[in-house]
């Protein structure tokens, strides 16, 4: 009851701030402008991008609201999340201008709250044998790196997979439907709660963002998306993890994981910067081969689906 009491709340919040955020973003400019970037912009009118905003008072809200220990987990997810949304926000402002904020320093600012979720004691500590049962503690070196990197990678495929209506948040929505019931079988109920507050979050944005949209999250939203669906991973799936369920996570976010794997190594066979946005992420490609948008987003959506069903089948088993 408190897991739907959760999602209920964060959907309605979000439901209820977007509208007058709308209104703001139009009054100050504030707007997607797809004639500024013919290349991946299907849609033909300016659309806010204000959702944001609305997603990470309604996420932090509702989980601050319900918070009853591990106030430094807390602190991190609350002061992280501010974070991701500002650089988003000087981000997605420099876009309504036609300009591109520069890469490196976006990137730096982007790994600050992954470092702060790791201080908080959130990590990526070891894993199990299969072989001797023995937990296997890693390096804290090595605890520090792949935890950052999980982190800063989740948050940015979220954002590269935010290309039409109702994709990012439908990944998002069904990648944390698949924590949500995975944390919930491993007994994580911390977890489950996150997951799904930030269900809740991305079904109220879906009511404008499904086709044709009326708002976007742009990238301040998008990436505090994944950084909520990474923190809800080491939170519970990467927990007490053997190696083999080490893939539950990464299933568990397939579509927008594995193909910007592809993107990034098609990127730097051509010699190309990994972190500039453009074209060549799958639905993109769909587009190209004649597909409509709205056929491309369920394809992906329900191609997420199965990879959530492999993930929870590879926990029953493994």
């Amino acid at each position: 009851m408190l897991y739907f009491i959760a999602f209920i709340l964060s959907c309605c919040i979000v439901m209820l701030l977007i509208p007058p955020l709308r209104k703001l973003a139009v009054r100050i400019d504030f707007v997607d402008k797809p004639q500024l970037d013919n290349e991946r912009k299907i849609h033909r009118q300016p659309i806010p991008l204000t959702a944001g905003i609305a997603i990470y008072i309604s996420v932090i809200a509702v989980y601050l609201l319900f918070v009853r220990e591990n106030w430094a987990e807390a602190a991190a997810i609350t002061f992280g999340g501010l974070i991701m949304i500002i650089i988003g926000m000087v981000d997605d402002w420099y876009k309504t201008r036609g300009k591109d904020f520069p890469a490196l320093p976006k990137m730096i600012v982007q790994i600050i709250p992954a470092i702060l979720v790791y201080m908080s004691g959130v990590r990526f500590v070891g894993f199990e044998s299969h072989f001797t049962g023995e937990y296997i503690f890693l390096p804290e070196w090595l605890q520090f790196i792949l935890t950052v990197l999980w982190i800063f990678g989740v948050t940015t495929v979220i954002n590269f997979s935010d290309g039409m209506d109702g994709l990012a948040g439908g990944l998002t929505a069904i990648s944390g439907t698949t924590l949500f019931i995975v944390a919930l079988i491993m007994g994580q109920s911390q977890s489950a709660f996150m997951a799904a507050v930030l269900v809740g979050a991305a079904i109220g944005y879906l009511r404008y963002n499904k086709p044709p949209a009326k708002v976007f999250m742009g990238d301040a939203g998008a990436t505090f998306m994944g950084f909520i669906l990474a923190v809800i991973a080491l939170d519970g799936a990467f927990k007490q993890a053997t190696v083999l369920s080490l893939f539950i996570p990464i299933l568990a976010l397939g579509v927008p994981i594995f193909d910007n794997i592809r993107v990034v190594i098609r990127r730097m066979m051509q010699g190309k910067p990994i972190y500039k946005a453009d074209a060549t992420q799958v639905h993109y490609q769909l587009l190209r081969s004649g597909l409509k948008p709205v056929q491309i987003v369920t394809f992906l959506c329900l191609l997420n689906v199965c990879f959530g069903l492999s993930s929870i089948i590879l926990l029953l088993v493994s």
